[in-house]
């Protein structure tokens, strides 16, 4: 996938990383960046077009998909974070937010737009994971389940759509410099690095990136005799 001249859709584009996906893929010469946002008044960045979308909400979906119809590369990043125990008693709830948003959302946008993306010669789709996607740590394990959900969606979805040539990039990082993370005391990586990362990815035709060390650590340590995911992190 090269992103010189590819037309793009960011999904929640207005803050954090969708913000710097839309920026530094203008700067590497996309040619039309689509910045989707529930608001789309709050992106206040030059030259992209600004879409309301809403991933939770299928007409709104619908809609990016036909207006958007020239799309190469499509970039799954809208997620939300409750946090909150896994006993605590408004986990259930929480834990359907999220995986409306994170899961069902980011599923919703694959199927609109894999169509789309076959049509314009196969493009690539990036989904943003987690190093959550592989552990649990007590005060966000619904976000947890959530982003373990959507990394088995994204390896579905990438067989699914091998056969009409679109590359699916999953992106794993674990503390990154948002407003998500404000109150986290961690090293933290910065938006800018992890999408110049997954922008360098997608040229190589690569199917995964581990944008930090903690990511890369969990992943090695998953085939531990112990794997890593059996105790708390964090």
């Amino acid at each position: 996938m090269q992103v010189k001249d590819s037309i793009v859709l960011v999904t929640g584009a207005n803050r954090g990383l969708g913000r710097a996906w839309a920026r530094l893929l203008l700067e590497a010469g996309a040619r039309k960046v689509y910045a989707g946002a529930r608001d789309p008044r709050g992106i206040g960045l030059p030259d992209v077009i600004p879409l309301e979308l809403d991933i939770t909400r299928p007409e709104q979906v619908r809609r990016a998909a036909a207006e958007c119809a020239d799309v190469t590369l499509l970039v799954n990043n809208a997620g939300i974070v409750r946090g909150g125990h896994v006993f605590d008693d408004e986990a259930a709830d929480r834990a359907r937010q999220e995986l409306d948003t994170n899961l069902f959302g980011t599923l919703a946008m694959c199927r609109a737009f894999a169509p789309v993306l076959g049509a314009n010669g196969g493009g690539a789709i990036v989904n943003v994971l987690s190093v959550l996607s592989w552990i649990s740590i007590p005060g966000a394990a619904t976000y947890a389940m959530s982003k373990a959900a959507t990394w088995s969606m994204t390896n579905g979805v990438r067989i699914a759509v091998k056969p009409q040539g679109t590359q699916v990039l999953g992106l794993h990082v674990a503390f990154m410099d948002t407003d998500m993370t404000a109150g986290i005391d961690a090293p933290k990586a910065t938006p800018v690095d992890v999408v110049a990362q997954a922008i360098a990815a997608l040229e190589a035709g690569q199917e995964e990136v581990l944008a930090d060390a903690l990511t890369r650590d969990v992943k090695r340590g998953l085939s531990l005799e112990r794997g890593v995911y059996l105790d708390a992190a964090g």
